[in-house]
């Protein structure tokens, strides 16, 4: 038990103070991203009582239908960011493609940013938990010029740091700069993240299973074989487990990041990488959860070892408890050939 409130700006000046090299770029990049998660909460708080809930009659560069809130996320951050000088540019998937930020302090910084502003938003206006993904890579463009598609295009083996943020009944920041995952709760009263959850590691073995099950007619053999173990009593296995999905990533990902279990977007017939992010969702839950002690597979391949090869690139995912995840890709190895992925 804590003794002693933590906020996360002493949380992160603390750590810095651990590595002599430290030039205090990326705390102030994190303490930016927390920043505007502050003002993005308050937003998502009142939008029942403003005109903010709802949809903008416009598509987002995948054809979705853009809800106001994801405009004013996006642009929350992106204006954030773009301000800060700890960042050179953005790829945000609201965004047809990144954007490099072109004045001269934004030029010199080491770090840019990939983030999903508002995960989840299709649930906004049935006030059911969203949130918010980031991913920062150190850039590999040189300094002092405007940042370059490469430097987006890395694997996820090369995040430097990594979080999301639940907008729940409580509001949590959970991130992890390379070492431990911690959280961070929004304290209403004091306007500041404090640290609620130390060290959080997901247990090895689950009981949840987080899947939409209305595309099973699209799901491939293999996944539906395993939907199917996660449902048949075993009690040698503790089965059956339990079924829980909300349709927000970062919802359905945190439950069994503290629970234990296992999150799927499998290929689907008429999505044949699925439909979540590679940079934007599958990257920063992948980083995470491996920090925790979990893992992430498109099936075939760790997530963080997957090449990039554009900003809106989609794959599979399956991510959670090391022992669901592996039972998951017994079950494609057997079922499946060996895909590219």
């Amino acid at each position: 038990m804590l003794n002693k409130i933590i906020t996360l700006n002493e949380y992160i000046a603390h750590k810095q103070k651990d590595f002599s090299y430290a030039t205090g770029e990326l705390s102030g990049l994190l303490q930016d991203i927390a920043l505007a998660a502050k003002i993005v909460n308050r937003e998502i708080n009142k939008a029942g009582l403003v005109n903010i809930l709802g949809a903008t009659g416009s598509s987002n560069v995948y054809g979705e239908e853009v809800k106001k809130l994801d405009v004013f996320a996006n642009d929350q951050f992106i204006r954030s960011l773009r301000t800060s000088g700890e960042c050179c540019g953005v790829a945000s998937e609201e965004e047809e493609s990144f954007i490099a930020f072109e004045n001269e302090k934004a030029k010199k910084a080491h770090y840019v940013v990939c983030m999903d502003p508002l995960d989840g938003s299709s649930n906004i206006d049935v006030n059911i938990s969203i949130g918010t993904i980031f991913g920062i890579y150190r850039r590999k463009s040189k300094v002092s010029d405007i940042c370059n598609l490469d430097d987006f295009l890395q694997k996820g083996r090369e995040l430097v740091a990594a979080g999301y943020v639940i907008y729940g009944s409580s509001t949590m920041l959970v991130y992890s700069a390379g070492g431990k995952v911690n959280g961070f709760t929004l304290d209403p009263s004091l306007g500041e993240f404090c640290l609620s959850h130390h060290d959080i590691k997901i247990p090895k073995k689950g009981k949840i299973y987080s899947i939409n099950e209305s595309y099973k007619n699209s799901f491939s053999k293999s996944v539906n074989e395993f939907v199917e173990y996660c449902k048949t009593e075993d009690k040698a296995t503790n089965r059956p487990y339990s079924s829980r999905y909300v349709g927000s990533m970062v919802t359905d990902f945190h439950r069994n990041l503290i629970k234990g279990g296992i999150f799927m977007y499998p290929a689907l017939r008429n999505h044949p990488n699925g439909k979540l992010r590679l940079l934007f969702e599958g990257c920063p839950m992948a980083y995470l959860v491996e920090k925790a002690g979990g893992r992430a597979t498109t099936g075939y391949t760790d997530i963080l070892d997957v090449q990039p090869t554009g900003v809106h690139q989609r794959v599979p995912i399956f991510i959670g408890s090391e022992d669901m995840v592996e039972k998951v890709e017994a079950f494609i190895q057997k079922y499946e050939s060996v895909s590219s992925l």
